[in-house]
């Protein structure tokens, strides 16, 4: 007994099978025998031609134009196995011309295709969110394209199989800007930075990193220097390289000097004050492609209402190692008897 619902070969009526042979002209429906497909849209000679629809048995599907049998024209394709649909141009079965890619795993693709391949000028979003425009060549990123990554910096330049290569910008969201030759994805070759920190380099890159940069800082000046309270004051630097060579292809770093002040009361009419390296004072880091860590800048103004109109600070000519990760100067606390310390920042630029 049929159960309440199903209904009977006589209440559905006459059941219509699909043709053994493909209809002449018109619309009709034919089932290939012992393949795949299922078509069902208008005929012409024998032929799908016009508009139609074809079913595959795994579930995909292809609606649009044919021509003389083949999916020719405007249409849209969609796999099952990929979930992956293409809507726009067709050529004898594979997306040929212009038309919009939108991929089941995030992210789709606008512009121009080949043999179903993102080749010629295209947008592309993937499933990151990250945006490029620019041109393509077997699926990849080739030529001149602009790219905006997820971190919010921006790239406009060459590009090779998905690599930054040739010349470009990169603008960081930081505010850093690198403007030179790419290979492999990295700096490589001539090329200058302008870092968010104040560090510039002009020169020869090797696989992200400058090949000339500076290793150590110099301290030019008199061995004692006086500095009056409220009155800037100025230290003289270098930076040199490895074998001692001024590094003149890197400016803009930050010296920065750190103190404390106390009161040494030596006599009745004496207004001496010495300085004590003051490390309350801690400055956020900024990581660079130059192998360190340096601090932002302006650094702190002098502080206002500093005790002691005077102080003295002794400092010969001293070749002091850069740090790697690190750029704060070590002055090492000097001489002085306890007494009520307060801030005091100088600072240099070169």
């Amino acid at each position: 007994m049929a159960a309440v619902g199903e209904g009977t070969p006589s209440s559905r009526g006459p059941r219509r099978d699909p043709p053994r042979r493909p209809p002449r002209d018109g619309y009709g429906v034919y089932v290939y025998p012992n393949s795949f497909f299922r078509y069902e849209g208008e005929w012409k000679g024998g032929r799908k031609h016009g508009h139609g629809k074809l079913l595959f048995k795994d579930g995909s599907y292809y609606e649009g134009a044919f021509v003389d049998g083949e999916i020719t024209g405007e249409g849209r394709r969609h796999w099952a196995w990929s979930g992956d649909t293409f809507s726009g141009q067709f050529v004898l079965g594979e997306p040929q011309g212009y038309g919009v890619m939108e991929y089941k795993a995030g992210g789709c693709y606008e512009g121009e295709v080949s043999h179903g391949m993102r080749e010629g000028h295209g947008f592309l979003v993937d499933r990151d969110g990250q945006v490029y425009q620019g041109s393509f060549h077997d699926n990849k990123r080739h030529g001149p394209g602009q790219m905006l990554f997820k971190n919010g910096d921006k790239y406009a330049g060459d590009w090779v199989r998905d690599q930054r290569q040739g010349h470009g910008v990169l603008r960081c969201a930081d505010g850093s800007t690198y403007e030179g030759q790419w290979h492999s994805d990295v700096f490589s070759g001539l090329g200058s930075m302008a870092h968010c920190s104040g560090v510039t380099y002009y020169g020869l890159w090797i696989n992200g990193h400058p090949a000339e940069q500076a290793t150590r800082i110099v301290i030019l000046g008199p061995e004692v220097m006086e500095v009056a309270q409220g009155s800037p004051f100025s230290v003289n630097v270098q930076l040199l390289q490895d074998h001692g060579e001024i590094a003149k292809s890197e400016s803009g770093r930050v010296l920065q000097i750190s103190a404390g002040v106390r009161y040494v009361q030596l006599s009745a009419y004496s207004e001496v004050s010495f300085f004590k390296v003051d490390r309350d004072n801690q400055e956020t880091l900024i990581q660079t492609p130059f192998g360190f860590e340096c601090i932002p800048y302006p650094v702190s103004s002098p502080a206002a209402g500093v005790p002691g109109p005077r102080a003295a600070k002794k400092g010969a000519e001293a070749d002091v190692p850069l740090p790697r990760r690190d750029l704060e100067l070590d002055l090492g606390a000097l001489c002085g008897q306890e007494g009520t310390p307060s801030g005091l920042l100088g600072s240099s630029f070169f």
